[in-house]
């Protein structure tokens, strides 16, 4: 019967959770810093700032072993946990329900849906997001230099959290978890580019300043991905994070509006 699975499907199901793979990749990023006062009030118990205030916007489409095909984008703010520094998830959008049930679930990642473009044209390239007929996330970007392609590694901080059936609080103390991968890059550029990053009552995007350009950079390549649990986390002191990474119910009011 479909709704319960046998041995040999959980065991084939598992074998995909363990070992994701996110093939094709094609992703777009772009670096900047921002306030210090910014990366400290966003960042949630368990995750301190590290020297600089850095944030990176990517927008990017995959092909996977896991959840078909998908494009999306996110915002990620740089953090140390103990001894590891790595950025964390702020905000991240995908167009389809499996990549967003997938991440959600199983790496903690605040997944929302919304409609990704990217498009190339020789060194230049132009990527969005666009959630609730807002472009999130935007950059334009020239890319010029060409770096030698190879195995680099990364990795990213997330947090599962369960709100609780009665509406108020968590069900239990969030997980604070590590998404690590084993990239196989085949290309890489390297060069100059801008963002815009704009608000919905659901998505305040606008709210991390863009002070200081960095650089923009755009990647393909194969992705392979793990995670582990590294941290419990006070599940009072998280709830304000919680219901700041969902949409805001209060304003879904179409009985009273």
């Amino acid at each position: 019967m479909g709704f319960v699975k046998t041995p040999e499907e959980v065991k084939r199901i598992e074998a995909v959770l363990k070992r994701p793979r996110f093939v094709g990749a094609e992703m777009l990023m772009i670096e900047f810093l921002t306030r210090p006062e910014i990366v400290a009030e966003v960042l949630p118990p368990g995750l301190e700032p590290v020297a600089e205030p850095s944030v990176t916007a990517m927008v990017g489409r995959w092909r996977s072993n896991c959840v078909a095909d998908f494009a999306g984008g996110a915002i990620y703010v740089m953090a140390r946990h103990g001894d590891i520094e790595a950025p964390y998830v702020l905000s991240m959008f995908m167009d389809q329900d499996h990549a967003i049930i997938f991440g959600r679930d199983l790496f903690g990642e605040p997944k929302k849906q919304a409609t990704t473009r990217l498009q190339r044209r020789g060194d230049a390239m132009h990527g969005y997001v666009e959630r609730l007929g807002t472009r999130v996330i935007e950059i334009e970007a020239t890319l010029p230099d060409k770096r030698e392609p190879g195995r680099e590694k990364g990795a990213n901080f997330n947090i599962k959290a369960l709100p609780s059936c009665t509406g108020t609080g968590l069900e239990d103390d969030p997980v604070l978890t590590l998404a690590e991968f084993d990239n196989h890059l085949t290309l890489r550029r390297e060069g100059r580019g801008t963002l815009a990053l704009r608000s919905t009552v659901h998505d305040p995007l606008a709210d991390i300043e863009v002070c200081e350009v960095r650089g923009a950079s755009y990647i393909e390549g194969d992705l392979h991905s793990t995670c582990r649990p590294l941290a419990r986390l006070p599940a009072d002191e998280f709830v304000p994070y919680l219901y700041g990474r969902l949409d805001d119910w209060s304003a879904l009011d179409t009985e009273n509006g």
